[in-house]
């Protein structure tokens, strides 16, 4: 059987579908579109309970045809029972091409599955095109300073994973056909002999804003010089009512979480108002915010890079500016408006 078609493997979250999905049934539309791919885009759902609710949204979201996989032992991500359905699946239908959100689930099970399938996998790419029906990935290298384009030539399917956010794009398609059908998992699952099993999953109650739905975004990096001054900075976007981002390094000191790091190799952002506090402004974080709409910068260093895409650009020493800032709104908190 000739590998075809498309394939997305949508993720399951507590509030329904992971938005990356519909992300990557909008770039798949477009990739079948650019290489005149016959066969329809598959959206492929693992879970438990998996009623109309899920099937209408990726209907919705570009999908041309639905596969199900619904049974009580998908209720919790497990890597490898996760896979081993995958790779049954995928054996038997033969996609050409199969694409996951870069999350926690999918950074995971994307390489195990390709391991299971002797294929290579395009890891945290932040744009994907056909050349001659080959996948050709695009993924930063050497700190995000270079863009380079991975190609799987001799090996289908094709695996690839993309972070949420960059691609940005979800469209909303109706009227469309698109068959749904189940896939029976008895036989695999009876085989599987997976050595990890969940049990359940505790969830951390997020405070403030989530980073990614945030209009207005304060970022810190390295220039923010200590962990006193980066309280100053939370405190600043409390009182502008946004989220607190940051560069690879306040995270490795420890002032930031992870999920607050914007970067190909943390979220992306869209806000409508983002403000850098001490950023160089390395590729590596620009490829997470340069969608932004109001950049407004503030770097004692008149060279950064990051004055590149900023339109409001001020020379000045980030530590210096915080508490100035954080008095003068709090003086005319009546007028801050977000």
């Amino acid at each position: 059987m000739k590998h075809q078609g498309i394939w997305v493997v949508a993720e399951q979250t507590v509030s329904g579908i992971s938005r990356v999905s519909f992300e990557l049934l909008a770039k798949a539309r477009e990739l079948k579109e650019q290489g005149r791919v016959q066969a329809p885009v598959t959206a492929v759902l693992l879970g438990e309970k998996l009623d109309d609710y899920y099937s209408a949204k990726l209907k919705e979201a570009g999908a041309e045809a639905i596969i199900l996989i619904d049974h009580p032992a998908l209720r919790y991500f497990q890597n490898e029972t996760y896979a081993a359905v995958l790779k049954a699946l995928a054996e038997q239908r033969q996609p050409s091409i199969i694409l996951m959100g870069a999350t926690a689930a999918g950074s995971d099970l994307a390489p195990t599955l390709g391991a299971k399938l002797r294929t290579g996998v395009s890891a945290h790419c932040v744009d994907m095109r056909l050349n001659e029906g080959h996948l050709v990935a695009v993924v930063p290298a050497f700190g995000g300073k270079v863009l380079g384009d991975i190609l799987c030539t001799n090996f289908r399917p094709q695996i690839a994973t993309v972070r949420p956010g960059i691609l940005g794009k979800v469209i909303c398609y109706t009227n469309q056909e698109c068959p749904i059908e189940q896939f029976d998992i008895t036989e695999i699952l009876a085989q599987d002999q997976g050595r990890v099993k969940a049990i359940g999953i505790t969830y951390e109650e997020m405070k403030g804003v989530p980073l990614e739905e945030a209009e207005l975004v304060v970022a810190g990096g390295f220039g923010i010089e200590s962990k006193e001054i980066w309280q100053q900075l939370e405190t600043l976007a409390a009182v502008l009512g946004g989220a607190v981002g940051c560069t690879r390094p306040p995270l490795d000191e420890g002032w930031a979480k992870e999920c607050q790091m914007i970067g190909t190799s943390g979220k992306s952002v869209r806000p409508k108002v983002y403000i850098g506090m001490g950023i160089s402004g390395a590729t590596h974080h620009i490829c997470g915010m340069k969608d932004a709409g109001l950049v407004i910068s503030i770097n004692k260093d008149e060279k950064s890079p990051i004055f590149d895409v900023s339109d409001i650009r001020i020379t000045a020493d980030a530590a210096t500016i915080l508490p100035l800032l954080i008095e003068g709104l709090q003086k005319n908190e009546d007028d801050v408006i977000c």
